[in-house]
């Protein structure tokens, strides 16, 4: 089992680093939209 996640983190290395920052702008975007309303 360590040994199938080991090697998919070694494969899809590249794209982690894309869903990370994808993920991280969504929750961003997330607390943005929930201090709209108190900045209008």
């Amino acid at each position: 089992m360590f040994e199938q996640i080991k090697n998919t983190l070694q494969v899809s290395s590249a794209t982690l680093l894309q869903d990370a920052v994808g993920a991280a702008s969504l929750v961003v975007m997330l607390v943005v939209a929930l201090h709209m309303p108190g900045l209008v």
